[in-house]
């Protein structure tokens, strides 16, 4: 008989297993997150829901903090002739400046872009037809980073060229960002500053990826199926309710420089992955050192050459 599988949705809070609860991977009393109420609630009692629900939750938190605004300038499409498509507002604070390479707008002007006070961006290409952005306090976007809304930018982070925010991104203050983000959350001075993807995954305070790591998202054969992520917790087997699921890096996680991770990769704080690994789908650390060790354990066949 096949082992029974519990559908994550249909359990009470209790019985949501501590290895899927936001508190196994951050902690908001040591590292405060502006948006740490996306993880509190009936709606929130997994990591699971916490994914699921950033799209409802920027929905929500977005009109209120445009709504706050106290802008020194308003822009519309008529202030970039040849660089806008479609109908937008552009609100500028204090020391606020926008000079873009291409923004696309929706149907009128209530798609919004917000820059708060001294943040800049400069040629880069914006997209609020889909939802509006906030940019925090002091943020510098380069040249050549593409933002798509709906997307909050956290204050003093530094958006790098190349870098491709596509939607239903909360960011913290002081991180660093430079690769491709989708449904993605990453919380204070998360540094992601190379080329690399996070896609449906919550990076705790101070996480880092180095160049070229990535997290899949999407397992090989789910591309055809898309079928949901089914996860063995303590013996018990748990249906996630979706397919797509990235990576759930704990406070002050790491991962190496080439390494790649199945969908369903959870890393509990200081979990730190050396460079060129592939970890499979589970549940790793608290404070764990994952080496790839190929020529000493025997994972590499060595074969004579024949010419």
């Amino acid at each position: 008989m096949a082992p029974e599988v519990l559908n994550l949705s249909d359990l009470d809070e209790a019985d949501v297993p501590a290895k899927l609860k936001a508190e196994t991977y951050f902690d908001f009393k040591a590292h405060p997150f502006a948006h740490s109420a996306l993880f509190g609630g009936a709606n929130a009692r997994s990591v699971i829901d916490a994914i699921a629900g950033v799209e409802q939750y920027l929905k929500t938190v977005v009109p209120d903090l445009i709504a706050k605004a106290e802008p020194v300038a308003k822009k519309t499409q008529a202030d970039f002739p040849g660089r806008c498509a479609g109908k937008f507002t552009v609100l500028l604070e204090d020391g606020a400046v926008f000079d873009p390479g291409y923004i696309v707008g929706g149907k009128d002007e209530s798609a919004t872009l917000y820059l708060r006070r001294g943040a800049k961006a400069l040629g880069a290409n914006i997209w609020v037809d889909s939802g509006s952005i906030v940019i925090g306090e002091g943020v510098f976007i380069e040249s050549g980073a593409g933002i798509k809304g709906l997307t909050i930018v956290g204050g003093d982070s530094e958006i790098r060229q190349g870098a491709y925010l596509r939607g239903n991104v909360i960011t913290g203050a002081g991180c660093i960002l430079g690769g491709e983000l989708k449904n993605t959350v990453i919380m204070e001075k998360g540094n992601f500053p190379h080329t690399s993807y996070l896609g449906d995954s919550l990076c705790g305070c101070e996480t880092h990826f180095g160049n070229q790591a990535t997290s899949a998202n999407l397992g090989i054969l789910s591309v055809i199926e898309r079928s949901p992520i089914v996860m063995e917790v303590d013996g018990r087997r748990y249906n996630l309710g979706r397919p797509k699921v990235g990576i759930i890096m704990g406070d002050y996680s790491q991962v190496g420089c080439n390494s790649v991770s199945d969908p369903g990769t959870f890393l509990a704080p200081w979990t730190v992955v050396y460079q060129l690994t592939r970890l499979n789908r589970g549940f790793y650390g608290p404070n764990e050192l994952l080496k790839n060790k190929p020529m000493e354990h025997g994972i590499i066949e060595r074969v004579p050459l024949r010419r």
